[in-house]
C-alpha cells in the first residue's frame, strides 16, 4: 500500500476549529471542523445546519462526517474525531476542498469490561433511581432467586419495558426476549457466553456464579437502550439537519461515516432525510453494530419481511461501504446472542449450549460479515480499495480484517483511504 502523503495540518501545530456550543476546540488534527451535537431525544442546539452550510460558502466542497459509537463520552468522542480525520488531508487530491465534523450524541452508559464504573450510566439516565440498587446486586452477588427476580425487574425499569416473565406474552414483539425472561436463565445464558459455565468463576459457585452473565444482562440492556436511541437520532435528528443544509448549501457533498452505534446512527438518517434532497455523496460504515440485512428488500429466511433500512442506500448519490472484520469478538459472539433474543420467542427454551453453539445467519451484524441479502453488492479488501477503488453505486463490503483487529480499532490511514474512495466514487 503506498504511504500517505505528509500535509502541513497534519505534521505541524495543532489546529483550533468550531466545536460544541461554538467554543474552540484545540488539538484538532484537520479544518475546518465543526461539531454537531444531540441528545437523546435528536435536539440540538439552534444554527448547527446553518454552521455547515457556511463551510460551502468559504469553499468547502465535501463534508466527512464522523458518528461515534457507543460509550463515548463527548471529550472522548472529540479524540476520536481528531485520530480518525489526521490522515485525510491531501488524500482527496485537486478540485476538493474538504471540510469535517463530529457527531456528538449521548452515548456513554459505562465504561469498558473488566470492571465497568456502573455509576457512569448516571451521564445518560439520570432520571433512573434504580442504578444504584443495579450496582448494589452485581457487587454483593446474592445468591438466590429473589435477587436475580429482583435484577430483572430493574432492568425492566431502566429500559422502560413493561411485565415479567409471567406477561411475556403482553409485551410487545420488539423487546429483547431477555428483559422478560426468567433472570436466572438469563443470567445463566451470559455467563456461558462469556466463558463462565459448569466450574468455578470469580463470582462464586451455585447461583452466585450467574452474577457474571448478569453483568453482560445490564451491558446488553445499555446496548438496547443505544440501538433505539442512535436510530431515533439519525432519523429524527441529523436527516432532518442534513435536509436543512441540503437546502441551503445544495452542492455541498456530504459524506457519512460512522462506527458501532454511529454507524446505525448515519444509516437511519437516510430514513429521515426529507422527501426530495440527496446531499449524501456516500456512506462508510466502519463496524457497524446493526443488522447485516438493514437494507434488504427480502429476507431470504422470511420472503415476506424486509430489512428496516430497505432499499435506503438508493437514497445516497454513491455507494454504502459497510467495513467489517471477523476479529470483531463484540459482533461476531455478543451482537448475535443479543439479536437472537430479541427476534425468537423460543430461544430461551432449550439449553444455552444449543443457543450459543448456533452460527444461524439471521442475527449476524453488519460489521462482522458486511451487507447481506442485497443482490449486486460488491466485494473488496481493504487492500484492493487504494488500487481498485470502489463502485460509484450500491452497497460494496469491504474486509477490513488485514488491519481491524476488534470492534474499536478503526484509528487507521488504511480506513480513511476507504472513505475517501468512496467519497470520489460518489463524485458527479
Amino acid at each position: 500500500m503506498e504511504p500517505l502523503p505528509a500535509h502541513p495540518r497534519v505534521l505541524g501545530a495543532a489546529a483550533t476549529s468550531t466545536g460544541r456550543d461554538g467554543r474552540a476546540v484545540t488539538g484538532m488534527s484537520v479544518e475546518p471542523y465543526r461539531e454537531i451535537n444531540f441528545d437523546k431525544d435528536g435536539d440540538g442546539p439552534a444554527g448547527q445546519s446553518a454552521a455547515l452550510a457556511a463551510l460551502a460558502r468559504q469553499g468547502v466542497t465535501d463534508l466527512v462526517l464522523l458518528a461515534h459509537g457507543w460509550n463515548s463520552s463527548p471529550s472522548g468522542a472529540t479524540r476520536l474525531c481528531s485520530d480518525f480525520f489526521a490522515p485525510f488531508p491531501g488524500l482527496f487530491g485537486p478540485g476538493v476542498e474538504a471540510g469535517y465534523a463530529g457527531v456528538i450524541w449521548p452515548s456513554m452508559m459505562f465504561t469498558d469490561e473488566p470492571v465497568p464504573d456502573y455509576r457512569a450510566l448516571v451521564t445518560v439516565l439520570p432520571e433512573k433511581p434504580v442504578l444504584g440498587r443495579l450496582a448494589e446486586l452485581l457487587a454483593l452477588a446474592p445468591p438466590d432467586e429473589a435477587a436475580f427476580a429482583e435484577f430483572g425487574a430493574l432492568l425492566r425499569e431502566l429500559t422502560d419495558v413493561p411485565g415479567g416473565p409471567a406477561g411475556v406474552a403482553g409485551v410487545a414483539e420488539s423487546v429483547p426476549e431477555f428483559l422478560v425472561a426468567d433472570p436466572v436463565e438469563v443470567c445463566a445464558l451470559f455467563t456461558e457466553a462469556l466463558g463462565g459455565s459448569g466450574a468455578e468463576t470469580d463470582f462464586g459457585e451455585g447461583l452466585k456464579r450467574y452474577w457474571k452473565g448478569a453483568r453482560e444482562a445490564l451491558r446488553q440492556a445499555a446496548y438496547y437502550v443505544m440501538k433505539r436511541r442512535a436510530g431515533h437520532v439519525g432519523e429524527s435528528g441529523l436527516g432532518p439537519l442534513l435536509g436543512e443544509v441540503a437546502r441551503t448549501a445544495p452542492g455541498l457533498r456530504v459524506h457519512l461515516v460512522g462506527h458501532s452505534m454511529g454507524a446505525r446512527l448515519v444509516a437511519y438518517a437516510l430514513r429521515g432525510l426529507p422527501e426530495g434532497v440527496r446531499p449524501v455523496a456516500s456512506v462508510t460504515l466502519l463496524q457497524g453494530a446493526f443488522s447485516h440485512y438493514a437494507f434488504a428488500a427480502r429476507l431470504p429466511h422470511d420472503p415476506r419481511r424486509s430489512g428496516a433500512l430497505r432499499d435506503l442506500q438508493r437514497r445516497v448519490r454513491g455507494p454504502v461501504v459497510a467495513c467489517y472484520s471477523r476479529h470483531d469478538t463484540a459482533l461476531g459472539v455478543m451482537y448475535p446472542l443479543a439479536s437472537r433474543l430479541a427476534g425468537d420467542s423460543a430461544s430461551l427454551t432449550g439449553p444455552p449450549g444449543a443457543l450459543l453453539g448456533s452460527r444461524d445467519p439471521r442475527w449476524g451484524a453488519i460489521g462482522h460479515d458486511g451487507v447481506q441479502g442485497v443482490p449486486g453488492t460488491a466485494a473488496r479488501t481493504v487492500a484492493d480499495v487504494p488500487r481498485d477503488g470502489v463502485p460509484g453505486s450500491g452497497c460494496v463490503n469491504v474486509d477490513a480484517a488485514e488491519v481491524v483487529r476488534s470492534h474499536s480499532d478503526i484509528r487507521r490511514p488504511e480506513l480513511a483511504r476507504v472513505v475517501v474512495s468512496a467519497a470520489r466514487a460518489g463524485r458527479p
